[in-house]
């Protein structure tokens, strides 16, 4: 990598093992949430590249010596040297605060010495996560990744004059700062257009979009309230387990993290997995199913999608119940759309079961949900009200989300031109 950027004449290339003052895992002692003794960092810590001391516990340990060998001085970095891929690689500088943190296990400890500025390393640090220099190093197993000291010490930066190293921290930190307010609005706009949605399905599943006299509290008439059940054309199926092991090529398969917006979307890259010709029989999707995610975190429980779009035959994950309902009857786009309200969502995860770190829906809970149903008609006009007003929204979303993926694009140009002596 050296060899292919000229540098600055001040500047010098050197592993991140010659400017280590020290470099070691954290304390692997017993921990408790009551905030009582001292706090010691764990992976979750740094979820955000901050020190996040809602995500800490606390220790009885406070024997002199244990605290001495692993309290953080102001300016140590924390990196995240095993986790998923995702997360691999994340750090933070534990600023001085609280007066005593403790380096707990599953965080890899870098300290530099005095030719190092721990802001413009940890800079450097960000940008080789976001090029994919750690992922390219590490060592894989099922779920997550590692790398080791060696392989980290191994690294090459660049190393300018300290009081460069300082200038060029307050360049990065100044326009990151212009960056940050310009992100900050236009995820405003984006929670805003959210807003709008919500408003625009709660008002049309009060009947109120077809229907402007209809009174408070009330459906219009000709509409009746019937349980999601009675809309089934089959019983309701959960989907097919895998181990992520088999996972690779063969038949794709639809998992909780291929909805989007209400929508299977046929442009998706959909994993693939080795199934016998009986598999994908009983677990193949159709046109018009709804698939809902029955197992998850509560911020992404109940989420559905309908089936639009299919290049070939596709099967779905043990985490997502598909539905097929009576198109005689109901709309299955008018269903979905109910379903990604506030009240549709609200009604699927009344009966949600609890457990740590996710809840689940089963298909009872599923067939007893509410759902306000006009005629077949009104439904397919209400989709295309829906969508009409809906369309320029989807526009707009689609902008914001191409302007915040050029502006984390132009994060990496800022510290890309910082690192090659171009940014002062």
């Amino acid at each position: 990598m050296s060899a292919d950027i000229k540098l600055p004449k001040d500047w010098k290339w050197v592993k991140l093992g010659d400017v280590c003052e020290k470099m070691s895992n954290g304390a692997n002692a017993k921990q408790s949430d009551e905030k009582i003794g001292l706090p010691i960092s764990r992976i979750e810590t740094i979820w955000n590249e901050t020190i996040d001391l809602d995500r800490v516990k606390y220790i009885a340990e406070n024997d002199k010596d244990f605290v001495e060998k692993y309290a953080l001085k102001k300016n140590d970095i924390l990196f995240s040297h095993i986790n998923s891929d995702i997360h691999l690689g994340k750090t933070a500088i534990y600023k001085g605060i609280p007066k005593t943190l403790i380096h707990g296990i599953n965080l890899l400890l870098i300290r530099l010495n005095k030719e190092a500025s721990p802001d413009f390393f940890n800079y450097q640090l960000k940008h080789k996560r976001k090029k994919g220099e750690f992922i390219n190093i590490a060592q894989k197993s099922v779920n997550q990744s590692s790398i080791n000291q060696p392989k980290l010490k191994n690294l090459d930066f660049v190393l300018p004059p300290l009081s460069t190293q300082q200038s060029i921290v307050s360049k990065i930190e100044e326009l990151f700062s212009e960056l940050d307010n310009g992100i900050a609005n236009l995820k405003t706009a984006q929670l805003q257009l959210k807003t709008y949605r919500q408003s625009v399905l709660k008002w049309t599943f009060e009947g109120k979009l077809t229907n402007k006299k209809v009174k408070e509290g009330e459906l219009p008439k000709g509409w009746k309230e019937v349980n999601f059940g009675e809309l089934f054309s089959e019983s309701p199926q959960n989907g097919l387990y895998k181990p992520s092991t088999e996972y690779g090529s063969g038949t794709p398969i639809i998992r909780i993290d291929s909805f989007y917006d209400g929508i299977v979307l046929s442009d998706h890259e959909y994993k693939k997995v080795k199934l016998t010709k009986d598999e994908i029989i009983r677990y193949q999707i159709n046109i018009g199913d709804i698939l809902i995610n029955r197992v998850n975190s509560m911020p992404y429980l109940g989420k559905c999608g309908i089936v639009k779009h299919l290049k070939e035959k596709t099967v779905f994950e043990s985490n997502i119940m598909k539905i097929s309902v009576d198109k005689v009857i109901v709309f299955p786009e008018y269903l979905s759309m109910y379903l990604s309200s506030k009240k549709g969502l609200s009604e699927l995860r009344k009966n949600a079961k609890q457990a740590v770190n996710q809840a689940s829906i089963n298909q009872t809970d599923v067939s007893n949900v509410l759902v306000p149903l006009p005629k077949i008609d009104e439904q397919k006009q209400i989709v295309q009200e829906i969508e009409s007003r809906l369309s320029v929204a989807d526009k707009m979303e689609e902008s914001i989300t191409q302007s915040l993926q050029q502006a984390e694009a132009l994060r990496q140009s800022i510290l890309k031109n910082a690192f090659e002596g171009k940014l002062i």
